[in-house]
C-alpha cells in the first residue's frame, strides 16, 4: 500500500501511563492488577462521556483519541481530580497515579488503530508530565488556551525521537485561573492553598491586566540574552558545567529563605557527586543572592554553560517551588518546573531535582553515582531546619558565639534524629571553627571531638563526602597526615565536583611537602568555587609555588591575597618576605617584614615556626628568610 493509500486525520491524541508502575508491581502484583483494572475503567468511561474514543490499552497504557482537543483537555482533568480522590482512600504505597500528554497532530488510522508522529508526540508528552498531571503539545495549547478557564505553564522545547523539530510543551494547571478571555472563576495563584480576604466583583479591566501578566509570567518565558564563550572567565570544560543560584524567597517571610536556600544546596551536593559535569560552590552561586542578577552574568563569571534558578513560596503547611534549567549559551530553557508539595515533601525533592537536571544535560550516571546521589537523610523537618539555621550561623563572617548558637541547633537536631549524619557532619566543622578563632578551652579535645563526629557521619553514611572532606583538617593538626590525605581523596572519590574537598586534599599535600601535587588540587578548588576567592585556597597555592622555587607565581599570588582581602593580611606578608629574601630583594623583603609587625606586634618567629608541619629543614630555611626580613 503507497502512502497515498492511508486513511489522514487530525485528531486530538490522549496518551496515558502510570507513573512508577515497575514499583507497584513489585511491591503487590495483585493488588496492582486489580486497581489497574479499576482506574481503567473509570478513564474509559469519562473518555466516552467526553466524546472521545479508546484505541488501546496494553499493560499500564491507554491511548484514545478525540475530535476536539477541549474535550481532550477537559477530559484530562477530569480523570486526574476523579483518580486523586480513588487514592485518597488507599495507603500512600499502593496510590496509582497516571501521567497524560494530549497532543493535536496529523496521524494515520488503519482498522480503528491510529499511527504516526501525532501518537509519538503524544507518548513524549506523557513522559514529561507530572505524576497526577497533564502536558499539552503547542498546537494543543493554541486551540485551548481561550477556550477552558484553566492555567497553563510553559516548559520549553522536548526533543522526540525521529521527529526533526523539538515540540513545545505546557503543563496544564488543572484549577480555574483567570486568563486572557476573562475566567469562569478565579482562583488563587497557587491552587491547593486558600488565601484570605478574596476580593469579589473585580472590574473587567483588571481581570483582564492580571490576564496579561499571567499569560506573560506563565506561558512566554522571557527572553534570554546568550553569554559569550570569548568573555567567560575560564574556558568550559568538556564536560557540562552548572550553577546553581540561591532560590528567590517569595513568602515575603525571611525565615523562609531557609528552605530556598538548604534546597538550592542540596542540589549542587547532588550534582557534585558524579564527575561527569562540573558544578560551582554554594559559595560563588550564594554571592548573587538578592541581586538583579542575568543568567548571562552568571554564566561568564562562573565559567559555565548551565545555570538553574528557581523560587519558594510558602502557604501555612504548603510550599511551591519553581525550577528552572536555562543553557546560557543559547538562552534557552531547557526546562521549566513546577512542584507543588506539603512542607515535609521538600526533604525529598532535591534528589528528583537533581536527576532531572542530570538527564535534560545528557549526563548518564554509573551505579555508583546514583547510589551517591539518592542522599541518606532526615525525614524530620523540624532537624533539617534546624541544620540549615545552624549553617547560617556559621556561614559568612563568624565569631564564637555565632559558632556557639549553630553548635546547639545542631545537637538539638541530633536529639530530633539521632541518625541526621549531615548533622553530625557540620557539627564536626564547629568545632573546628573553634580551634581556628582561638575560642576553645581545650583545642587538642576540641579535634578530636571533631574527629569523633565525623566518624559518626560517615558509619551513619558512607558516601557523606563532607565529613570525609572535613575529617582531613583534624587529622592535619593532630599530625596524622597519612588518614588526613587519605580521608579528603575519599572525599574527591565521592563527590567529583566538591571545592571542599579539593581544598581539604590541596591542604593536605601542601602542609606536608608535596608541593607539585597540591597546585592542582587547590586550582581545581579555585575553579570550583571562584568568588569570592578562598584567601587560605590562595595562601597554600603561593606558598606551594613559594617551596617550588617559583617565586615570581608566589610573590603574584601573595599580593592577589592582599588585592582581594586588604592590607592586613599577615600570612600574605610573611610569604612575601620570604620571596623577596630568597630573590635577594633585601628593601622588598625588610618593607613586607615591617607590615608583619604594623599588623601583628607580638610576632614572633620563634613561635610561628613551632605551629608548622614541615620537616625541619624547611623549617629552618623559613626562620632564616624571616630573620633577614627584619623578624624577631
Amino acid at each position: 500500500m503507497s502512502t497515498q493509500d492511508f486513511k489522514r486525520k487530525l485528531t486530538a491524541v490522549f496518551s496515558a501511563d502510570v507513573a512508577g508502575y515497575s514499583r507497584l508491581m513489585g511491591e503487590d502484583e495483585a493488588a496492582t492488577v486489580k486497581t489497574l483494572e479499576a482506574y481503567k475503567q473509570v478513564m474509559s468511561s469519562l473518555i466516552k462521556q467526553h466524546r472521545g474514543r479508546v484505541i488501546d490499552s496494553p499493560g499500564d497504557n491507554l491511548l484514545a483519541e478525540f475530535s476536539s482537543v477541549v474535550d481532550a483537555v477537559q477530559c484530562g482533568v477530569a480523570i486526574q481530580k476523579e483518580l486523586q480522590a480513588r487514592n485518597a482512600d488507599l495507603p500512600e504505597n499502593r496510590r496509582m497515579q497516571f501521567r497524560i500528554g494530549i497532543n493535536l497532530g496529523d496521524v494515520i488510522e488503519e482498522q480503528d488503530r491510529i499511527y504516526g508522529d501525532g501518537v509519538n508526540i503524544a507518548a513524549r508528552l506523557e513522559s514529561c508530565a507530572d505524576p497526577g498531571g497533564i502536558c499539552v503539545s503547542k498546537t494543543a495549547f493554541d486551540h485551548i488556551e481561550t477556550k477552558l478557564p484553566l492555567g497553563y505553564e510553559y516548559l520549553g522545547e522536548k526533543e522526540v525521537k525521529n521527529i526533526a523539530k523539538p515540540v513545545g510543551a505546557y503543563r496544564v494547571l488543572m484549577e480555574p485561573r483567570v486568563t486572557i478571555a476573562g475566567a469562569k472563576e478565579k482562583k488563587p495563584s497557587i491552587p491547593v492553598w486558600r488565601t484570605k480576604g478574596v476580593l469579589a466583583g473585580a472590574a473587567a479591566v483588571l481581570v483582564v491586566i492580571i490576564g496579561v501578566a499571567v499569560w506573560n509570567f506563565y506561558f512566554r518565558p522571557p527572553p534570554i540574552e546568550p553569554a559569550s564563550k570569548e568573555k567567560m572567565a575560564f574556558p568550559l570544560p568538556d564536560k557540562p558545567s552548572i550553577a546553581v543560584l540561591a532560590f528567590t524567597n517569595m513568602s515575603g517571610d525571611p525565615k523562609d529563605d531557609l528552605l530556598g536556600n538548604g534546597l538550592a544546596e542540596g542540589i549542587i551536593n547532588g550534582l557534585a557527586k558524579s564527575e561527569r559535569i562540573l558544578v560551582i560552590a554554594r559559595n560563588s552561586t550564594f554571592t548573587y543572592k538578592g541581586k538583579p542578577v542575568k543568567v548571562k552574568q552568571v554564566a561568564e563569571e562562573m565559567g559555565v554553560r548551565y545555570v538553574i534558578e528557581g523560587s519558594i513560596q510558602r502557604e501555612g503547611e504548603r510550599v511551591r517551588i519553581t525550577v528552572q534549567l536555562v543553557d546560557a549559551l543559547t538562552g534557552h530553557h531547557l526546562f521549566s518546573e513546577r512542584y507543588d508539595r506539603d512542607l515535609k515533601g521538600i526533604l525529598n525533592l532535591q534528589d528528583e531535582i537533581t536527576m532531572k537536571v542530570l538527564t535534560a544535560v545528557r549526563v548518564k550516571l554509573t551505579s555508583g553515582e546514583q547510589a551517591r546521589i539518592n542522599e541518606r537523610g532526615t525525614k524530620n523537618l523540624d532537624a533539617y531546619l534546624k541544620v540549615l539555621e545552624a549553617a547560617e550561623h556559621k556561614g559568612g563572617t563568624f565569631n564564637k558565639e555565632r559558632v556557639q548558637k549553630a553548635m546547639k541547633l545542631l545537637e538539638e537536631a541530633i536529639a530530633l534524629d539521632p541518625e541526621y549524619a549531615y548533622a553530625y557532619s557540620i557539627l564536626a566543622t564547629a568545632y573546628l571553627d573553634l580551634v581556628a578563632l582561638g575560642a576553645s578551652d581545650s583545642p587538642r579535645e576540641s579535634l578530636l571531638r571533631a574527629v569523633e563526629l565525623g566518624k559518626k557521619a560517615i558509619a551513619l553514611d558512607e558516601f557523606n563526602s563532607s565529613a570525609h572532606a572535613h575529617l582531613a583538617f583534624p587529622y592535619m593538626y593532630l599530625r596524622e597526615f597519612d588518614k588526613a590525605i587519605s580521608e579528603a581523596e575519599k572525599a574527591i572519590s565521592l563527590s567529583p565536583s566538591s571545592a571542599t574537598a579539593y581544598f581539604a586534599l590541596g591542604f593536605a599535600l601542601a602542609n606536608t611537602g608535596r608541593n607539585q601535587e597540591a597546585i592542582p588540587m587547590l586550582e581545581k578548588s579555585l575553579r570550583l568555587s571562584p568568588v569570592p576567592v578562598h584567601s587560605q585556597v590562595l595562601i597554600l597555592l603561593a606558598g606551594s609555588y613559594l617551596w617550588l622555587s617559583q617565586y615570581e607565581e608566589a610573590i603574584a599570588t601573595y599580593k592577589k591575597v592582599i588585592q582581594f582581602y586588604g592590607p592586613d593580611h599577615v600570612m600574605a606578608h610573611m610569604g612575601l618576605a620570604a620571596a623577596y629574601v630568597w630573590t635577594d630583594r633585601e628593601k622588598e623583603a625588610r618593607a613586607e617584614g615591617a607590615e608583619v609587625m604594623r599588623i601583628d606586634p607580638k610576632f614572633s618567629v620563634e613561635r610561628f615556626i613551632k605551629t608548622l608541619t614541615y620537616d625541619q629543614s624547611r623549617k629552618d630555611r623559613l626562620a632564616d628568610a624571616f630573620r633577614k626580613a627584619g623578624l624577631k
